[in-house]
């Protein structure tokens, strides 16, 4: 079959199917490898990074020379198992960097992280999802959070896949721990020890996997688009030399951009960061929004909920100084919702601005 990648020429220009994806940029590894999963589970095929599949017309944009391809597709192979047989090379097409890679059919299931993807026309379809039993008395907050996020599951980033299964597994144990959570009503905080310990762990965790999910997203631009990662701003050789290949020296630089954020400066990561700056999405009011929310993530992680001066100045007049801060179930699933919400709304703005590849 390798005689197709030496026949690109004929290929381009037909419409992505089940035996073909084109990717206008060079995806992060853990998307490539869903990909070439879908592939390898279904009839094999072909994926071309560097042609754009706009509405339906086909146009070669060709791939940055920055990143390397080949050191993507390597991590991405390595995240499969059992490995499955692809090959994969650059070409030059109208005077333009392709890279094209083909994925030859499985006789055995292919895995991701225990997740067996297939094709189905031109999109990739998780096979073996976790299926969950609804619950008579579900509090209809999860179900529409939880509905949420499988809706947003279409289309979006490989930053964002992460962000939901996250999510997923936090609705999951919320609903399965009602008797520690919310054993009298979900719009009262629960009395419980262990029940208060288990909502700050999950306040903190889904608070984290939002700053995760910046973090994922802008590698995921600087992949896309090398050009954004340059700037005046200096970086110490020790930096760079500690990092294998440029990739990686890209996504450490992606999750150092992320310390204001986590110092509970939310205005400060978007000043410094344009990338999710000129995307129009985080104005005043919603960077108030989660910078209160993470405070209250720092005040459960580092706290244990007692309230402290620093939370005082972002709630002025509604705390006392050493309250114990408690959320009821029903507000940490708004917190949850907004931050899930602001994600979608993220996503799809950087996707169109940067041309970012979907799973």
């Amino acid at each position: 079959m390798m005689s197709n990648i030496k026949n690109i020429a004929k290929i381009i220009g037909s419409p992505e199917s089940e035996l073909l994806e084109y990717k206008a940029v060079l995806p992060p590894a853990r998307s490539l490898a869903q990909l070439i999963a879908a592939f390898a589970n279904s009839e094999g095929g072909l994926i071309i990074l560097g042609v754009n599949d706009a509405n339906g017309e086909v146009k070669i944009t060709g791939l940055s020379e920055d990143f390397q391809a080949n050191g993507v597709t390597h991590k991405a192979i390595d995240l499969l198992s059992p490995k499955p047989e692809v090959h994969y090379e650059y070409i030059t097409q109208e005077g333009k960097r392709l890279y094209v890679i083909q994925v030859e059919k499985s006789k055995s299931a292919i895995a991701v992280e225990n997740k067996i993807y297939t094709r189905k026309g031109n999109q990739n379809i998780l096979s073996n999802p976790e299926v969950r039993r609804t619950s008579t008395n579900q509090l209809p907050e999860i179900s529409k959070l939880a509905n949420d996020l499988i809706n947003f599951r279409t289309g979006n980033t490989g930053a964002k896949s992460k962000f939901i299964d996250h999510y997923s597994g936090v609705l999951n144990i919320i609903d399965d721990l009602r008797n520690l959570l919310y054993p009298v009503s979900a719009t009262i905080p629960t009395t419980n020890q262990e029940g208060k310990i288990l909502m700050r762990i999950l306040l903190s965790s889904c608070a984290d996997n939002f700053e995760i999910y910046l973090s994922d997203l802008l590698y995921e631009i600087y992949l896309a688009n090398p050009s954004t990662l340059k700037s005046n701003q200096q970086v110490a050789i020790k930096e760079v030399l500690d990092c294998a290949d440029m990739q990686e020296f890209v996504l450490y630089w992606a999750k150092k951009k992320l310390g204001k954020l986590q110092r509970g400066s939310v205005k400060g990561f978007i000043s410094d960061n344009h990338q999710i700056k000129d995307l129009n999405i985080l104005d005043e009011t919603e960077q108030d929004k989660i910078e209160k929310i993470l405070q209250i993530r720092h005040l459960y992680a580092h706290r244990n909920g007692v309230v402290d001066e620093k939370f005082l100045q972002f709630y002025p007049g509604q705390f006392n100084l050493n309250d114990e801060h408690q959320l009821s179930t029903i507000e940490i699933l708004s917190h949850f919702s907004y931050l899930a919400d602001i994600v979608d709304a993220i996503d799809h703005a950087a996707i169109r601005k940067y041309q970012l590849a979907t799973i």
